[in-house]
Parts: C-alpha cells; structure tokens; sequence
C-alpha cells in the first residue's frame, strides 16, 4: 500500500559515513545474510572501493515491519553532486547525515540546500558519537544553527557499532511523509538513473509518480520521442529483481530495447504511448563544467571504440561533455568537460 511506502536518501559530506549506516540498514532490514554482506554493500563499483569513496547513487528497496522503503546512498565529494541532485528528486526525505569528530562541513551545507529547495523532509543526525574525539555538542549546536529544530529532534548514531541505528529507521518511518500519486491515473515516471544493458539495451531507474508500468507495456520517453516495449520491470533488493509491476510512489526500474545513447534520459518523463501524460514533469538543471581536458585514442582505427564508449558513460552520468575536435598532431578526438578534477580522473578511469 502507498502508505506504508518511505522514500529518502542518506546526504552528508565525503567521509561521514553514509555507506556505513546504509550497510547497518540493510542488515536491520535482512535485504542481506551474513554470508555475502561486505562493508559498503551498495558501493557496486571496483573504483569505488579502490577509491573508499562512493561515486554513484545507489537505490536499494527494504522491508521493515509493514514499510517498504526505498533507500539511496549518495556520494559525498562536491564532484558528484549531481549524483545527490538526481537521487533527490526520487525521494520525500533525507537523513542529513554530520560527522561527530568534524561538525558541519561544506558538503552539508550544498545537501542541504539541494534538500531545501526540493521541499523534502530533513532528518539530522549526528554519527561517530563512539569516537574518542567526538564533538557531540558541538555538532549538535552547529546543526541547530542551518536547520529550525530543537535538540532533541537531532538523532546521535553510531554507524559502525550499530547505536541508535534502529531510532534513527524508526524516525524515518515515522517523520518521512509517504509518496503522493495515484495507480490509477495515466502513467507519469522520472527517470532518475540510466545504465546500459549489454543484452537488452538500456536500463531505466524510475520513480514512478502516477500510474503503474509492468512487462511488455509499450512506454514512449516524452522528451526524445522514443517508444518501447517494456523488456523488463522491477526492483533493487539490493541488485536488479524482477517485479509483476512499478505503481505510484515505487522506486524500480524498466529495461528498454534501445540502442541509440546518443541522446540524454535522465530527467526525461517516461509514460505510455496510447495514454501518455498531460505533461512531463520537471527534469533537472543543466550543469557547468569547470575542467576540460582532450581524449584522443592511440590510433585512429580506435576512434569509433572511443566514441562509444563515451555515449555509453555519458547515458548514466550526463553531468560530463564532450565534443569532437581534430588536433594537427593528434589527429581526432573529443574535447570533454568535467564538474572537477576528481570527476576527469573518476571517468578516464572508467573509460
């Protein structure tokens, strides 16, 4: 039922242990056995443990008592803030997430106005509280300085030990508003995510905001024009599970046979082609890069090689460009920019 759905994301500054507490959620929530629970569970990415930082949003879908919520984790360095951006506007609420040994830092402040200006529902808490050198009251006072609430609405947590971990899920149960829509209107979903399948084409991560999508409907993307048939619906429990369908107030996703990537779906409204939506709803802002560098491949018989690989790691992270360019020394290639040297470094390494 509606209800009984929570959508929200974790936000904090890099380092504060937003992947931890979302490890302690899953275990809570039994979305993971002993046997194959690893630290940083919903880090999917090699890069990102090489790294120990998280680069992409991850949703995962959780059940606790009678709720279902659907979590995202969200990275925290200002690189990827576009990742926190998107992930936001498939959610209700945030738990803002501070660090008990370092107090409000700069991250917190841009989470928390991304979180603001989306009228979403903000949970602070305050996590490391087993530290030896925490500053509990100090952060505690710090908070009480960005956010109108009192102190006892502040929730003190211990990722790593588990403390205060089940207050917190039950605060998010309890103060986190459910989705609103309806199943029964016309179909109207914002695609929050996009990966490329190499089986079937493209995967779609979805919040559904009106109606209901399942297996073999045949959607149109109102932004591109581009119809297709559902190849696949589901969930994340945490990894891809299929579902009988995707109503309102669900976070999941669609697998659509599309090959061209050439063109942007994050932000695009999916619905369906023969009742299609009034209108699309809002997508998200367009980003300026800050750092430019040239990709050139090593010989021009690997130029198309590049290319594709560009479209393919641009159609899930678009808050990177890149243009065709010809060098006199170096011959073809892309001039391709970036939100900051991080984010260059995180997708040449990716490429």
């Amino acid at each position: 039922m509606q209800k009984n759905i929570r959508n929200f994301a974790i936000v904090a500054h890099i380092d504060h242990g937003k992947s931890t507490l979302a490890d302690r959620f899953l275990q809570m929530c039994g979305a993971v056995d002993e046997r194959t629970f690893r630290n940083q569970m919903l880090d999917s990415m090699d890069l990102e443990r090489e790294h120990g930082i998280t680069i992409r949003s991850h949703p995962v879908t959780l059940s606790y008592q009678d709720y279902t919520l659907n979590l995202i984790d969200t990275p925290g360095h200002c690189d990827f803030s576009y990742e926190v951006e998107k992930s936001l506007a498939a959610t209700d609420g945030v738990i803002l997430l501070v660090d008990a040994t370092q107090g409000v830092q700069a991250q917190t402040i841009t989470n928390l106005n991304l979180a603001q200006r989306l009228n979403l529902l903000i949970i602070p808490a305050i996590n490391k509280i087993d530290l030896p050198n925490a500053q509990v009251e100090t952060a505690r006072r710090e908070l009480m300085e960005i956010l109108p609430v009192f102190e006892n609405e502040i929730y003190l947590v211990s990722a790593k030990t588990g403390q205060g971990v089940p207050e917190l899920l039950a605060g998010v149960v309890e103060k986190i508003p459910p989705p609103e829509g309806d199943s029964k209107k016309n179909l109207s979903s914002l695609v929050f995510d996009a990966r490329h399948n190499p089986y079937l084409g493209v995967d779609l991560y979805l919040m559904v905001r009106e109606g209901r999508v399942k297996k073999g409907d045949r959607v149109i993307l109102m932004g591109g024009d581009i119809s297709s048939e559902v190849m696949e619906a589901g969930i994340f429990k945490p990894q891809m599970e299929p579902a009988p369908f995707l109503e309102a107030g669900m976070v999941g996703f669609v697998t659509l046979n599309i090959k061209d990537f050439s063109r942007e779906f994050i932000g695009d409204t999916l619905t369906h082609q023969n009742q299609p939506a009034e209108k699309p709803l809002p997508g998200y802002r367009k980003l300026k890069q800050f750092v430019f560098c040239g990709f050139y491949p090593a010989d021009g018989e690997s130029f198309p090689v590049l290319k594709d690989s560009l479209a393919r790691l641009h159609l899930s992270d678009p808050s990177f460009s890149y243009t065709e360019e010809r060098s006199a020394a170096l011959g073809v290639g892309f001039r391709a920019g970036f939100l900051g040297m991080l984010h260059m470094e995180i997708v040449q390494e990716r490429l």
